[in-house]
């Protein structure tokens, strides 16, 4: 550990993005009935929420998704950037958070505010986030992809363990404020993703607000928004050269990283640590 991180409730979480400071507002944060948030373990679609969430919640307006960068438009709750922007916002606020269930502000669960949370394969987690490791300069060297299975398997990595992360809020008592969407669901059939995530959030929107949301949501689309890539940041602390951030957004691409054995040992980890679980997951049986 050399210095980069702060620890939060047993979490590791990068200093460059928060604070002790930050942490503090996102355990006292005032939730409203009408807020809504995008939450996600690490590197699990946390992005193309914050391209959806305004234009289902505006009817499709592309505005805010061309000219805020994404950090601003749908603030993470524990980053430092969420009281400078969150403070005077007009409802509906929109946000994003890796925070697992247990750690959500107190007024969180006396409320009505409506999460998506959104789960990927972990395999493809690991993958993602190895290369975000290499081209992060805020974050740790990730040292070899196995070595780093090992960190990731034994939750020394951002946020904790996957399993914890994904159980704490697939038990809970808020099951009718949660909408489950999977990253792969969303490659698939982002339309039809769409479609019920824009009804869960009381915000029908017509075949053709939908087609327009769906096209401008595409990975490559959202790759080339400046807004969006994260490009705006200073090259020494995110070097674009090393790996880029928003890098393939597809499904499947750790098969091109896992040798046989690893993801053998991978496997058996997430499914010793997943025995018993109310729910099963499209990739379970891959």
């Amino acid at each position: 550990m050399d210095g980069k991180y702060l620890q939060f409730n047993g979490l590791l979480v990068p200093k460059e993005t928060h604070s002790t400071e930050s942490l503090k507002y996102a355990v006292e944060f005032q939730v409203h009935d009408d807020d809504v948030f995008g939450l996600t373990y690490p590197k699990s679609g946390t992005i193309w929420m914050q391209e959806i969430l305004p234009l289902i919640l505006n009817g499709g307006d592309l505005t805010p998704v061309q000219t805020i960068p994404n950090w601003d438009r749908v603030p993470w709750l524990e980053e430092t950037r969420a009281a400078l922007v969150l403070g005077d916002r007009s409802p509906p606020r929109a946000m994003v958070s890796h925070l697992p269930y247990n750690l959500m502000p107190s007024s969180f669960f006396t409320s009505k505010a409506k999460v998506i949370y959104v789960t990927r394969n972990p395999k493809d987690i690991a993958v993602s986030s190895f290369h975000f490791h290499k081209m992060a300069s805020f974050l740790d060297d990730p040292g070899t992809f196995d070595q780093f299975l090992d960190k990731f398997l034994s939750g020394q990595v951002l946020f904790g363990k996957w399993t914890d992360h994904v159980k704490s809020w697939r038990d809970t008592d808020s099951d009718d404020r949660i909408l489950y969407v999977t990253y792969e669901e969303m490659v698939q059939d982002l339309r039809g993703a769409l479609g019920r995530m824009s009804r869960f959030l009381g915000r029908e929107l017509s075949p053709e607000v939908l087609e327009k949301v769906a096209n401008h949501c595409q990975f490559n689309n959202m790759k080339t928004n400046v807004m969006s890539n994260f490009s705006l940041v200073p090259k020494d602390l995110m070097d674009s050269s090393k790996s880029a951030f928003l890098r393939k957004g597809t499904t499947g691409d750790w098969r091109n990283h896992f040798s046989a054995e690893q993801e053998a040992r991978f496997s058996a980890v997430i499914k010793k640590e997943m025995e018993g679980a109310s729910f099963k997951f499209p990739w379970d049986d891959e």
